[in-house]
């Protein structure tokens, strides 16, 4: 069942973005699309008058809405819907365990606010091990648009490994025939902030970034030799530079750990600043 994609749907703007954006990847990927709804069960004490078959309504209506849109712009693919009950990221997360992509939509706030990724979608991406791609309504991809894609944006960290985000990035970038732009920000060991360290041994570490870097998306680029790719190394934190870069891209990369903390999981500073400050979709893949 890896060979899916899977978009949540609820009827809102943001979960049709979601659903177009998914059917492209779908298409893309020349795989199936399958859209789920969630009802929330039990139903909320705050809304007691809505009973099971107006819920079961609802369902039918957001998952009806969402094939229409979808075979209307994509006839040939293949599609499911499903209507699930349960705590809505609990669900998505148990959904997500055996595809190869979710797609949930986010609202957007403007292009200088982002994402504002509610309490599913953020208990969702900490839930689930899959990739997860979060898609505002104004990424919705415009129907017949012979505009080529924008480039795929990467956010690489050295101590990370992130084979898995390298390999999700160029894979979109190949299917898409586009550019892929790999971002990595660097910071200065605790010793180079003291006074006798002069700026040669900070450009020193810039270059050495820049090799480990390289280094890094080396054998990527055998592997893909398709794809064109650049890359930027800068010190400081990569979640800025991200956001900054994210402006007429096709899709922004970025990785999440799976460790969970006492606190419980978390996404981490960078994909948090990229969710909520992105204006293009993000793809958040969790890697060990």
């Amino acid at each position: 069942m890896k060979d899916l994609v899977t978009v949540g749907v609820d009827g809102s703007p943001e979960s049709r973005a979601a659903a177009a954006w998914g059917a492209q990847e779908a298409s893309l990927r020349q795989v199936p699309l399958r859209l789920v709804h969630v009802i929330a069960w039990p139903i909320s004490p705050a809304v007691p008058r809505l009973g099971r078959e107006t819920a079961d309504q609802w369902a039918d209506e957001a998952l009806a809405g969402a094939l229409e849109d979808v075979r209307r712009r994509h006839p040939h693919l293949e599609i499911t819907a499903r209507r699930l009950s349960g705590r809505p990221a609990a669900a998505l997360a148990v959904e997500a365990a055996d595809v190869g992509l979710l797609v949930l939509g986010s609202r957007g706030l403007g292009s200088l606010v982002g994402f504002l990724v509610g309490a599913v979608g953020t208990a969702t991406l900490v839930a689930t091990d899959t990739p997860v791609v979060l898609v505002r309504v104004a990424d919705e991809p415009e129907h017949g648009d012979p505009t080529p894609y924008g480039e795929i944006i990467v956010g690489v960290d050295h101590h990370d490994a992130p084979d898995k985000v390298l390999a999700f990035a160029f894979e979109e970038a190949a299917r898409r025939g586009c550019a892929l732009r790999a971002i990595h920000g660097w910071k200065l060991p605790p010793a180079y902030r003291l006074p006798f360290i002069d700026s040669y041994d900070e450009r020193a570490a810039g270059r050495r970034a820049t090799q480990m870097l390289d280094e890094r998306l080396l054998p990527w680029r055998h592997k893909f030799p398709s794809v064109s790719v650049d890359r930027m190394t800068f010190m400081g934190s990569a979640g800025g530079q991200l956001v900054q870069a994210a402006a007429g891209a096709d899709l922004v990369v970025v990785g999440r750990h799976l460790r969970r903390s006492p606190l419980g999981a978390h996404l981490g500073p960078v994909a948090h600043a990229v969710l909520h400050h992105a204006t293009a979709p993000v793809a958040v893949i969790a890697h060990d």
